[in-house]
């Protein structure tokens, strides 16, 4: 039976950002930057939403065409992050485990940050008990979104049972490489207890 040829589809050209758009991005680089900068030197909750606006030269209405709240510059920073770890993921070979695709994916990412910023920004991350909160409801939402992600790279329906798994035992081991990374207060960089963790995964289930 002769082979079903098949047609390469061009993906449509990405549109070229415009001065407005540039412009918004840019402040809210702005914002989060001044923010993240003022939390690590006064700490979260003594940091005021006006110095926030001051220190990225806007007023505080403006703030507010941005981010509703403190906690929401902390989980854009969170969300930036997500979106690097989603491109690295996307870029895999098909023929790549997905659970080898994830870790590549992840230490590529924690590459882009220096271990000083990594700490300071784990660190501001369970300041408080609201950032605490939201750190835990974050791996929940990150499991979700690495589910969607696999089923994106992989979307045959005969997989999805296997990649949910893969989706919640990356976060697992993810979750307890940070943990570990934070309780050692960094001695060694994120990637070292990344890579524990993911071959002590392996390991627990070969043995199973």
């Amino acid at each position: 039976m002769p082979k079903k040829l098949t047609t390469a589809v061009e993906s449509p050209p990405v549109p070229a950002e415009g001065l407005r758009e540039r412009k918004r991005r840019q402040t809210r680089e702005r914002i989060v930057e001044a923010a993240l900068g003022l939390f690590l030197d006064n700490g979260f909750d003594a940091t005021t939403l006006d110095a926030i606006a001051q220190a990225a030269d806007i007023s505080r209405r403006t703030f507010f065409h941005y981010f509703d709240s403190k906690e929401a510059i902390v989980e854009a920073r969170e969300s930036d992050t997500e979106d690097a770890f989603r491109a690295a993921l996307l870029s895999a070979k098909p023929e790549t485990p997905p659970l080898d695709a994830v870790q590549a994916a992840f230490s590529k990412m924690i590459s882009r940050y220096t271990s000083d910023e990594a700490i300071a920004l784990d660190r501001l991350m369970r300041s408080t008990e609201a950032l605490r909160a939201r750190k835990q409801a974050n791996y929940v939402r990150q499991e979700q979104a690495l589910f969607a992600a696999l089923t994106g790279k992989w979307p045959d329906p005969k997989r999805r049972a296997s990649l949910r798994l893969v989706a919640m035992m990356s976060i697992g081991a993810i979750r307890i490489a940070a943990e570990q990374w934070s309780e050692e207060m960094g001695s060694r960089p994120l990637e070292h207890y990344v890579h524990k963790a993911f071959t002590r995964l392996r390991e627990t289930v070969a043995s199973h």
